[in-house]
């Protein structure tokens, strides 16, 4: 069995891929994988390293707006169509799937066409273009939120929710407390704006550690990412407190075992991309959400919608975002055990942890109705 997976630009495109092959490679250990992305993309480092085969295409996305650019672009769209028939009749793979980025769109057009079984999985809460662009030519849709299942053909779309790596299932609180080295007698809220960090809530967190500085009932894991790190220490020190003596705030630059910080979690504070979120309902961890205001089409707000909704989640849009707001919330929250339950419990409801399988069952399945 042959495989082309294809998704690109940012780790959220790219992670549910790898989760994916995980399960496919789970259910035939003999499958053969290839990946195609752009050699601009985060995927041309994070594919290699995880020893999947790895393909480029030279594609960029269109302007929004009518620019010189975009004839350009439009000319590499062209090419791009001719590389990505190349690779397939080169690799002849029994099904292509997408994970979405203007990378996906070349190669699952061409599969489409040339009548490869084809599968797009959609994370967020209202879809992207080039999604909704290939709904119309592939066989089979997984989405990650309900709500994104209006905006596609309904006789081939599934609500699967978002493939969740294996080990964020796997950890105990106990096991993952002890781990990092937190206290199992306090409430544990984990911070983090994913991989890269996310300036204003770090800066808001600054302002939110004068006000809960050695609280006995609460500790916070601060994952600040790496270019912010020195940025949040600077700041905390000028707050006048010194972490050496604050038993409650541990602020970390990365964490690589981040299943294990989400298993010690009682709360989070985090952005509101797809896969993220699909980690913290897969673990029913309450949260407070702070969509990053850039993503394309503002799809962090619409995800974040989805959990507040539900009475998973509170969300503070960025604009809005204070440390006096956030430290306020915190408060609330932490004051209201009932809340909390109820909102962990939503959270638990929203979660689908048998997703990568659900989909990798899809896949196989196209490749056997097609035999």
């Amino acid at each position: 069995m042959k495989l082309i997976f294809s998704g690109g630009g940012t780790g959220g495109h790219i992670y549910p891929a790898i989760t994916l092959i995980e399960s496919i490679k789970e259910r035939n250990p003999q499958a053969q994988i290839l990946y195609v992305g752009t050699s601009r993309g985060l995927e041309a480092d994070i594919v290699p390293k995880e020893n999947i085969p790895f393909k480029t295409i030279d594609i960029e996305g269109f302007s929004r707006h009518l620019t010189v650019k975009n004839i350009v672009v439009f000319g590499k769209a062209v090419a791009g169509m001719i590389k990505a028939r190349t690779i397939l009749k080169e690799y002849k793979p029994d099904a292509v799937i997408g994970t979405g980025g203007y990378v996906s769109g070349p190669i699952l057009l061409a599969a489409s066409f040339m009548n490869i079984p084809t599968l797009i999985q959609d994370q967020n809460a209202i879809p992207g273009i080039t999604n909704k662009i290939l709904s119309k030519f592939v066989n089979k849709i997984a989405c990650g939120y309900e709500s994104a299942c209006s905006h596609f053909p309904s006789q081939k779309t599934v609500l699967t929710g978002n493939p969740v790596r294996k080990d964020v299932l796997m950890s105990s609180r106990s096991e993952a407390l002890s781990s990092i080295g937190l206290d199992n007698t306090r409430k544990t809220v984990l911070i983090t704006g994913g991989s890269r960090g996310a300036r204003r809530i770090n800066e808001a967190m600054t302002d939110v550690y004068e006000q809960f500085l050695n609280d006995t009932a609460v500790q916070f894991l601060h994952i600040t990412g790496t270019n912010e790190y020195q940025k949040v220490l600077d700041s905390i020190k000028a707050k006048g407190i010194d972490l050496g003596r604050a038993d409650n705030i541990f602020v970390k630059p990365y964490l690589y075992d981040m299943p294990k910080a989400l298993a010690a979690a009682d709360m989070a504070v985090a952005r509101a991309g797809a896969i993220g979120l699909a980690e913290i309902t897969a673990c029913g961890i309450p949260s407070i959400l702070i969509p990053y205001p850039y993503a394309a089409e503002n799809h962090q707000e619409f995800n974040a919608r989805a959990l507040v909704e539900k009475g998973a989640a509170v969300m503070i849009l960025n604009s809005e975002l204070t440390g006096k707001r956030l430290a306020r919330e915190l408060t609330e929250l932490l004051a209201s055990e009932n809340k909390v339950q109820k909102m962990a419990l939503a959270s638990k409801t929203m979660g689908h942890p048998g997703a990568a399988g659900e989909i990798a069952d899809m896949i196989l399945e196209l490749i056997y109705n097609k035999g």
